[in-house]
């Protein structure tokens, strides 16, 4: 066998970190010995193991050290960072070390470096004159890049359950079906209202639901109360949100009866036609055009919003982003400084945003489907909620019990 020792620091047993390495050697068929423990003696203090692990040969050994260096495993002695050239645009070297969403250190020149705009699935691009290393996606890379390569001189700092009693501290990193619905939205709507007061940016990920299901006006109360920093969402969402706004349907159907309207299958396509005509969403508010909704409450609050584009979309809108590439790269830009992120009804856009976050953020994820559910909040952060439940019965509780508690706290 073959072996190398390995440590791990911070808060190891209540964030259940310690659990995981030895459950994740015994899964890989590996072997441990632990040579030193010491558990801190403070609810603020950070726990030490170090431990030999062993391998059946070297490849076997590298699979498991892989796999304990996303759970923060660092090696005693650090040597620095392994750097090469990328041989061409969008061509990574040999062994190109994969980033995780949790905070990230490189060692260059003996000195420890955070790694900027981390996110999960992403490659790590150095600048040694600057002293910077950045997280880039693996088509932003170019001919001459220096890559990290390998796990030497990378540290990784695993998400810990927050110290203090939070929702996310007791519902963090869970999905919840049968937890009283009522007490889990007061809690939400607190942590909101709380985040605000602290100057805390929000952003919010919505589908086409929204406006379906009779939650556009209640995301159009948070977006005029200050409560949203952000929108990010496709054509759809906005379309019919307009759609509501200049004919009273959404997909055609009567929003207030929920009965189909004679020709209102052809609304959307009027809608969208109507706002090219005026120049764009922003100029059809401006114009009286749009009179409420969602988009009339971002452009008249200045609000930004980013909307993806997708090949099913019908127009789509001025202000839709068709290239994918690009739009990733603009939502990722306006991501910076959020600390929180609502996800409502729209599994390929959360997943997206999902994938450009920290897993320091705090992210809330509403959806129908409990498998969305689980994707989103399956990111191995404390500070993540799920909720399965219909975004309709959600978000208008949500806006209720913000507005109650906003009031409480400025009597």
């Amino acid at each position: 066998m073959i072996a190398r020792e390995v440590e791990f620091e911070g808060h190891l047993i209540d964030s259940n970190i310690l659990p995981k390495v030895l459950d994740l050697i015994l899964d890989l068929e590996g072997e441990f010995e632990i040579t030193e423990f010491r558990i801190g003696k403070r609810k603020e203090d950070t726990s030490y193991a170090r431990m030999i692990v062993f391998g059946k040969d070297e490849a076997h050994l590298d699979k498991i050290l892989k796999e304990l260096h996303k759970l923060g495993a660092r090696i005693p002695y650090v040597e620095d960072v392994e750097l090469r050239e990328a041989p061409a645009d969008r061509v990574l070297p040999e062994n190109f070390y994969v980033t995780t969403n949790n905070p990230t250190f490189i060692r260059l020149n003996g000195e420890w470096i955070m790694v900027e705009d981390i996110s999960m699935d992403r490659v790590i691009v150095v600048d040694p004159k600057e002293k910077r290393a950045f997280c880039k996606f693996l088509n932003e890379v170019k001919k001459g890049d220096l890559i990290v390569v390998g796990e030497k001189g990378v540290r990784v700092i695993p998400p810990e359950r927050p110290r203090k009693s939070t929702t996310f501290e007791f519902m963090g990193g869970t999905i919840s079906t049968e937890r009283p619905t009522e007490n889990v939205i007061e809690a939400i709507a607190r942590e909101i209202v709380d985040l605000k007061r602290r100057g805390g940016k929000i952003a919010v990920v919505a589908g086409p639901a929204v406006n379906h299901t009779g939650a556009r006006d209640a995301l159009a109360g948070l977006i005029r109360d200050g409560f949203v920093d952000l929108l990010l969402s496709g054509n759809a969402l906005a379309v019919h949100d307009i759609e509501i706004a200049l004919f009273g349907t959404s997909l055609g159907m009567d929003i207030k009866t929920g009965r189909p309207v004679p020709g209102g299958n052809r609304h959307h396509i009027h809608t969208i036609s109507k706002v090219i005509a005026a120049g764009g969403i922003k100029k059809a508010v401006e114009s009286g055009l749009i009179k409420n909704g969602i988009m009339f409450e971002c452009v008249r609050n200045n609000i930004p919003f980013i909307l993806a584009g997708s090949i099913r979309d019908d127009g789509p809108l001025p202000e839709v982003i068709t290239d994918t590439m690009e739009a990733k790269k603009e939502m990722k830009k306006a991501l910076k400084g959020i600390d929180m992120v609502i996800m409502l009804a729209t599994m390929l856009h959360s997943i997206a945003v999902g994938n450009l976050l920290p897993s320091t953020v705090k992210t809330i994820c509403v959806d129908t489907n409990p498998s969305v559910v689980t994707k989103l909040v399956d990111r191995g952060s404390h500070q993540a909620i799920g909720i399965v439940t219909d975004v309709g019965l959600f978000l208008p509780k949500l806006y209720e019990k913000i507005k109650k508690l906003s009031y409480h706290l400025s009597n």
